[in-house]
């Protein structure tokens, strides 16, 4: 039944903030939990997040950026995505610098320390965003980022309790117990946050915990009793489904995994030091029989069934990396060998003859060798491409989206995919290449393995054609497990109470 009872004014949603005790804690995958319970129970629901750090991006229907988080809750909301639900995305390109994404547009390229002199402008922008949004839907679900409880970095926080408090938002805060010290989490996070923010804490969501969670019922009246707030709920982990991951902390610790002890068939993901968009691969780790291995320190590969080279942030600094540390010459190698390399993005430029930079696009301008699998070039330059794409393989139609920066040229061997539609427009364009030998290839193409028949085509290809593809992979698949994962919070966690906190009239004057 439609709920159309919250009390709020009349044109302005009220909001529910998704807090953690730190990175990683499952902030994103409960925000998505959220915005499907709601938008079953009937409410029209947007997702938020002030400010994003993620070379995990994608594209929306306008042709414009945002973080790939909020696309997923967007899609769990049944909302198409609009960058007004990610106003500021930050791509890291080093370890200091990072490219700043305004409302879907490249606005700069700063320091972490020069980003800082820009949060005034940003937290400006990113609340008029929010009061957009507020003013299209029946509720707004915002995700907090990291730590809301970072001491050093409060006076510059644009994402967690300053936005909480423009929107006099109740705020659920997360804790992981499966990192440990959750106690110590939740009690000293609200001692180090000031009081007018810790008012707005209204309770806790315990997430990861293994085992019967009936266990941690004593641990849950100590918190109520210590901080006079409730623990909503203790949220096992979830193994029947799948949620896209934010962030590449994901795959943060590859492991090497020598001849013998791989499972087979195997795919190799190289894993760069600025990877981006590795959702791509989310569609191969559900085919049965299939084990898709990321792969950090060069290794043998020669008992792999195709090795992917994936996008990245900075594709001349990876690509420098794969030629000094060892991994230029095991790929080659591999290829020389009869096996199959896949270059997606920033990895299908690196598979061409050279990486010319000669703005400075990405740092330093110069020009970087390619790994020479691939009769193409590449110049890197602005503007950004962004765009939702239609394409087709060999007669099989299927659909992606392309964020790069650069032009590559073709110098010989065919094109891979023929593109149809860009942002809704009707085109008939090329992307891509395969080399005339048909084992190497590489595309502009993220999320092409959304579409189940061009797994399929791919891993004929491979020899893999026996595999079990699911029909229902790509969207069919997400959409279903948003719908599990609604159903694993409502087993868990009292949403009843959670819903009655959006449905007062104000959070004001609350607990101390």
């Amino acid at each position: 039944m439609p709920k159309t009872d919250i009390s709020k004014p009349a044109d302005t949603a009220p909001c529910l903030a998704v807090l953690g005790t730190g990175s990683d804690v499952g902030k994103s995958v409960i925000s998505a939990a959220l915005c499907r319970w709601f938008t079953n129970r009937g409410y029209r629901v947007a997702p938020f997040k002030a400010q994003n750090m993620s070379n995990n991006s994608g594209v929306t229907p306008e042709g414009l950026e945002m973080g790939r988080a909020q696309i997923v809750q967007a899609e769990a909301a049944r909302m198409p995505p609009h960058v007004d639900m990610n106003p500021v995305l930050l791509k890291p390109t080093s370890e200091i610098g990072s490219q700043v994404v305004v409302l879907g547009r490249v606005a700069a390229d700063t320091s972490a320390k020069a980003y800082h002199r820009l949060k005034t402008r940003l937290f400006t922008e990113a609340a008029a965003a929010l009061d957009r949004l507020r003013r299209t839907c029946d509720l707004v679900v915002m995700e907090g980022a990291g730590s809301c409880a970072e001491v050093n970095l409060m006076n510059r926080d644009i994402v967690n309790f300053p936005m909480a408090e423009h929107a006099q938002a109740p705020v659920i805060l997360v804790a992981d117990i499966h990192k440990g010290g959750v106690f110590a989490q939740i009690v000293g996070s609200l001692t180090v946050i000031p009081e007018k923010w810790r008012r707005l804490v209204t309770g806790f969501i315990i997430n990861r915990f293994r085992g019967d969670s009936a266990l941690f019922d004593d641990g849950s009246r100590w918190i109520a009793q210590e901080t006079a707030r409730p623990v909503f709920g203790v949220l096992p982990w979830f193994r029947h489904f799948s949620i896209p991951s934010e962030d590449s902390v994901a795959i943060e610790n590859p492991v090497r995994v020598p001849p013998g002890q791989r499972r087979l068939p195997a795919l190799g993901v190289i894993r760069l030091p600025h990877i981006s968009n590795f959702t791509d691969f989310d569609p191969l780790l559900n085919v049965k029989g299939l084990h898709v291995y990321f792969l950090e320190q060069p290794q043998d590969l020669h008992d792999f069934a195709a090795v992917i080279l994936p996008g990245s942030k900075n594709t001349r600094h990876d690509l420098r990396w794969i030629n000094d540390n060892g991994w230029r010459g095991r790929i080659k190698a591999f290829a020389r060998n009869g096996g199959h390399v896949l270059g997606i993005c920033g990895g299908f430029q690196m598979m061409g003859t050279s990486v010319r930079d000669p703005q400075g696009t990405e740092g330093r301008p110069g020009e970087t060798a390619g790994l020479d699998l691939l009769p193409v070039e590449t110049e890197l330059k602005a503007p950004k491409t962004t765009t939702l794409s239609s394409f087709s393989w060999n007669g099989l139609a299927g659909t992606g989206y392309e964020i790069h920066m650069g032009h590559t040229q073709r110098h010989g061997g065919g094109t891979l995919f023929r593109v149809s539609r860009r942002n809704n427009r009707p085109c008939n364009d090329e992307d891509g290449c395969i080399a005339d030998n048909g084992r190497a290839m590489g595309t502009y193409m993220h999320g092409l393995f959304d579409t189940p028949a061009i797994i399929c085509e791919w891993l004929r290809r491979l020899g893999l054609g026996h595999l079990d593809i699911p029909a229902d992979e790509g969207f069919a698949a997400r959409d279903h497990a948003y719908d599990q994962l609604a159903a694993h919070l409502e087993a868990h966690v009292d949403v009843a109470a959670i819903e009655q906190l959006i449905q007062q009239d104000s959070i004001k004057g609350g607990r101390k």
